[in-house]
C-alpha cells in the first residue's frame, strides 16, 4: 500500500515535470525585486518596525500568541479593537479578522451563500474564491473574465439569494474589474456583491482605501475581503461588511471557529500599518508612474507585449512561448526577481511573465529590466 502511493505521488510529480510547471521553492535574495506584493515598501519599512516596537511594549500585558479559538481563549482587546480601524478606514459598518487573504475567502464563500442560493464569479478569480465555493451548497457559475454582459444573461437563470463575486484588481492579469457597472447590475437584480481588494488596498483610494472606496461605491459592495500580505507588508485578512455579516460569520463561518487567532505581533503589525498608511501618497503616486514608464518601454520592445494599462501589476508575453522559461532564467542570471507563471496557474496559452513594480524600485532598475528582457528575446 505505502509503497503503490509513493508511486502514484511520484508519477504526478513526474507528468508535471513533463510538462515544464513542476512547482518549487526557491530563494531570490539579493535580486532586484520584480517579484513581490510589497507594492509600497512596506514590509522593509524601518518607520513601520519602529511603530511595531514601541507598540510591543505598550502592550507587553497581552501573550505572545492567541492561545486558542476567539470563541474560546484567543480573543481580547487588541482583535476589536483593530477591527474597529478596520471597520472605519474602508467605510464599513464592521469587520472580522481572519489569519490570510485565502481563509478569509474560504471562510466567507463556504458559509454565506446557502443552499438554494445562487453564486456567479469571475472566471479569473483567485483559487480561495473558487475553493470556498466548492464547499458551499449553493451553486455556482464562473463568467467571463470582466464581462457584465455575460453576467448578464447568466443572471437570468439564478435561483435564490444571489451573489456575485469578484476581485477589484486582479492578481495575475492586474486588470480591473468593472466594478461600477457591476455595482449597478446588482443593485437593479438584488444581488449582493462581494469583493476581494487584496491588490487593491494600499494602492487606490485618498488613503489608500481600495478601489471600492475610491469608487465611492462602499454603500453597494456588500462585503469587501481587505488582505494585509499585500501592501500592507503584513499578515492576515478581514472581511469588511455589515455587522449582521460579522455576526453570522462569527457563528458560521468554519475557517474562522476553528482557527487559533493571529498573534499579537500580527495584530499589532496591522495597527502600525494602518498608521502610516496614509501618509504614503507619494509612494502611491510614483509606484504608478514607474509601472506606466515600464509599460510604455515594455511595448516599444520587437517581440514583446505587454498588459495591462495603468496597473502596477504587468504581464509580459514574448512573441514565442516556448521562450518563457529561458527567458525568466536569464533575468534572473541578470539579477532581476522576475518569475514565469505557467498553467494551472494561468489558462493554457497564456503564460507569461509576471512583473511587478515597487515604489523602491528605481528608473534605472526599469531600465536595466527592459534591456535585459531585450536581450533574452
Amino acid at each position: 500500500m505505502s509503497n503503490n502511493l509513493i508511486n502514484k505521488l511520484q508519477q504526478k510529480l513526474a507528468e508535471r515535470a513533463a510538462q515544464g510547471n513542476l512547482r518549487t521553492l526557491k530563494n531570490t535574495a539579493g535580486l532586484i525585486d520584480f517579484c513581490s506584493n510589497d507594492y509600497l515598501g512596506l514590509a522593509r519599512s524601518e518607520k513601520l518596525r519602529a511603530l511595531i516596537q514601541k507598540e510591543e511594549d505598550n502592550y507587553a500585558h497581552l501573550p505572545l500568541g492567541a492561545t486558542g479559538s476567539r470563541l474560546l481563549s484567543g480573543n481580547h482587546g487588541l482583535f476589536e479593537e483593530l477591527e474597529g480601524i478596520i471597520a472605519s478606514y474602508h467605510h464599513g459598518e464592521a469587520a472580522l479578522l481572519f489569519n490570510s487573504g485565502y481563509m478569509a475567502n474560504v471562510g466567507l464563500l463556504s458559509a454565506l451563500p446557502q443552499r438554494g442560493d445562487t453564486v456567479f464569479y469571475d472566471e479569473s478569480s483567485h483559487a480561495s474564491m473558487k475553493d470556498g465555493l466548492r464547499l458551499s451548497f449553493a451553486k455556482s457559475f464562473s463568467f467571463r473574465h470582466n464581462s457584465v454582459e455575460d453576467l448578464k444573461l447568466k443572471l437570468k437563470h439564478a435561483t435564490g439569494q444571489v451573489y456575485v463575486v469578484v476581485e477589484s484588481v486582479y492578481s495575475m492579469d492586474g486588470d480591473k474589474a468593472p466594478l461600477q457597472e457591476l455595482a449597478q447590475l446588482c443593485e437593479a437584480q438584488g444581488a449582493a456583491l462581494i469583493v476581494d481588494e487584496a491588490h487593491a488596498v494600499g494602492l487606490y483610494g485618498p488613503k489608500g482605501e481600495g478601489l471600492t472606496v475610491a469608487l465611492g461605491l462602499e454603500k453597494q459592495v456588500f462585503a469587501q475581503i481587505i488582505t494585509y500580505g499585500k501592501a500592507m507588508g503584513s499578515h492576515g485578512a478581514a472581511v469588511v461588511g455589515p455587522q449582521l455579516l460579522r455576526e453570522f460569520l462569527i457563528n458560521y463561518s468554519r475557517a474562522f471557529i476553528y482557527t487559533t487567532g493571529l498573534p499579537t505581533h500580527a495584530l499589532l503589525a496591522l495597527k502600525c500599518g494602518y498608521t502610516l498608511l496614509p501618509e504614503l501618497t507619494p509612494a502611491r503616486e510614483r509606484v504608478q508612474q514607474l509601472a506606466n514608464l515600464l509599460y510604455q518601454k515594455l511595448n516599444k520592445l520587437s517581440g514583446i507585449r505587454c498588459t495591462p494599462e495603468n496597473s502596477v501589476i504587468l504581464s509580459v508575453f514574448p512573441q514565442q512561448p516556448r521562450q518563457l522559461k529561458m527567458l525568466a532564467a536569464a533575468l534572473q542570471k541578470a539579477g532581476f526577481d522576475v518569475r514565469p507563471v505557467f498553467a494551472p496557474t494561468v489558462p493554457t496559452g497564456t503564460e507569461r511573465l509576471r512583473v511587478i513594480v515597487h515604489a523602491y524600485n528605481s528608473e534605472e532598475e526599469i531600465d536595466g529590466l527592459v534591456q535585459a528582457i531585450a536581450k533574452g528575446t
